[in-house]
C-alpha cells in the first residue's frame, strides 16, 4: 500500500510510482469517486492521442487533427464513463 499525507491547504502529492502507473502528467484531470463501502476510486478523466494512437482510424476515413482526435476520445469517454 502506498501512502500520502494531506497536508493543511486539503492537497496530496500523488506518489511517484501511482503517476507512473495511472501514466498521469501536470495537467491532467482526475475523477475520485466514493463507492457505497467507503472505498475512493481514482481515475484519469484526461487521455492524450499518444497514448491511443492508431485506434481511431477506420477504412475510408479522411485523417484527423490532433485537436478532433482528443475531442472523439473525450466524448468516448464521457459516453462510457471512463
Amino acid at each position: 500500500m502506498t501512502t500520502a499525507t494531506l497536508t493543511t491547504k486539503g492537497q496530496i502529492t500523488i506518489p511517484k510510482e501511482i503517476r507512473e502507473r495511472l501514466m498521469l502528467h501536470t495537467g491532467d484531470k482526475l475523477d475520485f469517486t466514493l463507492t457505497e463501502s467507503g472505498d475512493v476510486l481514482l481515475k484519469p478523466v484526461t487521455r492524450h492521442v499518444d497514448e491511443v494512437f492508431g485506434r481511431l482510424g477506420k477504412s475510408g476515413q479522411a485523417p484527423l487533427t490532433p485537436a478532433e482526435m482528443d475531442a472523439a476520445i473525450q466524448r468516448r469517454m464521457a459516453e462510457t464513463g471512463a
